[in-house]
């Protein structure tokens, strides 16, 4: 009995030790979290998974085939069939709806409506893009984002640019919820202006304003016993929400989880659902159809009695059947926007066959004095993009837009005589009659990237400035059918596009975000 005894106290201290002891380097054997040894952090093993946020489901990456894969019936063979690799991530189950856009709207108007009421106005969606000149939709421009009646459907008349805000916004609340429900911050609401409205990129930069309730301990001997606020590396916060890209979005319609054996895919998907028919092959729902499109002109919704898909303009984001990721409505009901800036060959030579994205601008945020700077109208960190560096062998420039399509490389430009041939120059016009003048303009157009893209997609002409083409940096890629389309435009493959700060009705959006660590879902 002695011994068990003895036994029993020596494991309750051994206990109590392991209790306080340290984890330690496996490189240098120092404690970790000891500021006896030097403070060096490492974050709790709760903070090693990424925590799933709302309204996100998980999409398990792979690759597949992108592009068309069916006849091309308008001819514009820009999405030729390529094999890319995606990596997991995460997109919102649905189409953000009109209640959500509006607690949107409500949190910006009680955040910047009477300092910068300019700021609330550019949020709000175009309730006039449901006009038509020989069709009647006042009733949609009136209602369709404020009435309860259209909660959970898909908020529309909104421009590329809003949905970015959006994303931004969304992404700031996740995080400020985080950090309350941690006891870090306040949430005071009384006092909500532009400087104390928590941002994550302003927080993380120590600018924030708000109410701090209790900060974290500082292990740094160096800090003197100063409390200090979240970091990443706590793995506290939250990844950002995004738009997704072409590929992500591509990927995720097909569904294609769902059709794989033993590393092969064993049908490749024209829509979000097995086989070629619109229709419902379920005994329980035959013949009913799995998307909200036009089935051809005049028929948007069947006849009365035997409505076939049965909604004119657009359905509750929840109305369809989910494909095989879970995500509603990949095809029809509204078209969706995409972060990728739209060139018409979505796999141009040598492009990146890992997570293929055309949009990228870096910047950085400006420091003056060792010191964040915030705009003072918006309370916003000041962005501008990163100096050029040609020690770099990934990148060069800020500004890659115009990459392999577009650029130097790409532009039609003779380097011999340094004329910019596709431009304002007419090809019956000699050298002297184009003059010095538009030599010098056309130099200085090979320095701005807009100005380069004109030069690859516009042709110009310098007696009837006559412009060929829609495409510019300015326009973003569109993907999935919607209510005023025919089944065409619902294939996964399609692809269009529209000018980043315009809206109508028919497109709308959904967020998506990276998924961090590993890439399938424990």
């Amino acid at each position: 009995m002695k011994l068990i005894r003895f036994v029993c106290v020596m494991a309750v201290a051994g206990a109590l030790l392991s209790g306080c002891s340290h984890q330690k380097s496996s490189t240098t054997g120092w404690n970790y979290n000891d500021p006896d040894w030097g403070g060096f952090e490492i974050a709790d093993d709760e903070y090693h998974e990424q925590q799933v946020q709302p309204g996100l489901v998980f999409v398990e990456g792979g690759s597949f085939t992108m592009g068309r894969m069916s006849d091309d019936a308008r001819f514009e063979w820009n999405n030729i069939a390529h094999t890319v690799t995606v990596s997991s991530f995460y997109m919102d189950e649905t189409e953000v709806a009109n209640r959500d856009y509006r607690e949107y709207i409500y949190w910006m108007k009680r955040a910047y409506g009477e300092e910068y009421p300019e700021r609330v106005r550019v949020a709000y969606p175009d309730t006039n893009a449901w006009r038509d000149k020989l069709a009647w939709r006042e009733g949609f421009v009136d209602f369709y984002f404020q009435s309860p009646i259209y909660d959970d459907y898909p908020v529309v008349g909104v421009s590329w640019e809003q949905a970015m805000n959006y994303c931004k916004w969304r992404t700031d609340r996740v995080n400020e919820r985080i950090l309350v429900e941690a006891g870090v911050i306040l949430l005071d609401l009384t006092d909500l202006s532009a400087a104390t409205a928590f941002q994550t990129d302003v927080y993380l930069a120590g600018q924030y304003r708000g109410e701090v309730k209790k900060e974290l301990e500082n292990l740094d001997p160096s800090a003197g016993g100063e409390p200090r606020k979240v970091r990443v590396a706590d793995g506290i916060l939250s990844a950002s929400y995004r738009l997704p890209t072409e590929a992500e979005w591509e990927y995720a319609a097909l569904g294609l989880v769902g059709r794989t054996y033993d590393e092969r895919i064993v049908e490749h998907r024209t829509y979000p659902w097995s086989g070629q028919s619109l229709r419902s092959p379920n005994s329980k729902y035959y013949g009913q159809f799995l998307a909200n499109f036009k089935r051809s002109r005049g028929d948007a919704m069947g006849v009365a009695g035997n409505l076939n898909d049965g909604w004119d303009y657009t359905a509750p984001v929840k109305w369809y059947f989910p494909n095989d990721y879970g995500l509603y409505h990949m095809a029809g009901n509204v078209s969706e926007w995409c972060m990728d800036v739209y060139r018409k060959d979505a796999n141009p030579t040598g492009g990146e066959d890992m997570n293929p994205f055309r949009g990228n601008v870096y910047q950085q945020a400006l420091i003056i004095d060792d010191e964040v700077q915030i705009n003072d109208t918006t309370g916003n960190i000041t962005y501008v993009n990163v100096d050029d560096d040609l020690n770099r062998r990934n990148y060069r420039q800020a500004d890659n837009i115009n990459y392999l399509d577009g650029d130097y490389t790409s532009n039609i430009y003779n380097y011999e005589t340094k004329d910019v041939i596709s431009s304002w120059a007419a090809e019956d016009e000699s050298d002297d009659e184009r003059g010095a003048g538009e030599e010098e303009e056309g130099s200085a157009m090979l320095n701005n990237p807009d100005s380069v893209t004109n030069m690859m997609y516009h042709r110009e002409s310098s007696k009837s400035k006559e412009v060929a083409s829609l495409i510019s940096n300015k326009v973003r890629v569109v993907k999935g059918g919607s209510w005023a389309d025919r089944a065409y435009w619902m294939q996964a493959g399609t692809r269009r596009f529209y000018d980043q700060d315009k809206s109508t009705a028919w497109i709308g959006f959904r967020c998506a975000m990276d998924r961090l660590g590993s890439r399938t879902e424990k």
